[in-house]
């Protein structure tokens, strides 16, 4: 089965749809697209009726929704229903929140237990710095962490700040799937891009595709590929 991910055009570039009950990784500079695809992922599911969580380590929900106000995709209304469940796993002042995981140890089991007992269908977490607040050693835990999100019934997007797409970090070689999203100056305007590196069970090729930004959100064209 493959799930939609609300993006017009992407989905068309992965046979229909992202294999669903997988991890994938969202990757890509800042302000390249990555917190605008998973939003429309989340809202998407919601309106499917789907049960959907959203994690992050930076932000309010009053501000996530906030960041997404510029868009009319529907992100606060589903955010304000009872579809979506808002995780805040860093306070203000930078410390974990003890009392929803636990200490470093137990965020792997928590997270992935609450996904468990929630039904959680579409999960966000936002993003990969996340994990440096919990994790004493990055490149053992993260390796179970992953491999505990992998064993649940939940399509999952893992965001991670990355510049380089040939430069691959533990959750790249983990998950199903990586995603990046590409921006950079070319003849003095910026141009924006999409490329799918990594896709289980999916034919691919590879390709940058061009992608906009438009009141409606993000959207890719299929058609248009970014020549670099």
């Amino acid at each position: 089965m493959r799930v939609s991910t609300g993006v017009p055009g992407f989905d068309e570039l992965v046979e229909g749809g992202l294999p669903a009950q997988r991890l994938y990784v969202v990757s890509g500079p800042p302000g390249s697209g990555k917190t605008t695809f998973s939003s429309q992922f989340i809202t998407d599911g919601a309106r499917n009726g789907q049960n959907c969580l959203y994690v992050t380590m930076h932000e309010s929900k009053e501000e996530l929704i906030h960041d997404m106000g510029n868009f009319d995709f529907g992100f606060e209304k589903v955010m304000r229903s009872d579809r979506v469940q808002f995780l805040n796993l860093v306070t203000e002042a930078g410390k974990r929140t003890i009392t929803q995981f636990g200490t470093e140890g137990g965020l792997t089991n928590r997270l992935a237990a609450f996904i468990e007992s929630n039904g959680i269908d579409r999960a966000v977490i936002d993003s990969t710095m996340l994990l440096q607040h919990f994790f004493s050693d990055m490149s053992d835990e993260i390796t179970g962490f992953l491999s505990a999100l992998k064993q649940t019934d939940t399509t999952i997007l893992l965001i991670s700040e990355m510049t380089d797409p040939t430069s691959y970090a533990d959750e790249h070689y983990l998950a199903h799937g990586v995603i990046f999203f590409h921006n950079y100056m070319e003849s003095g305007g910026m141009t924006r891009g999409v490329q799918t590196i990594k896709m289980r069970g999916t034919a691919i090729d590879c390709d940058i595709y061009k992608i906009d930004f438009s009141d409606n959100g993000l959207r890719v064209y299929p058609d248009e590929k970014v020549k670099r």
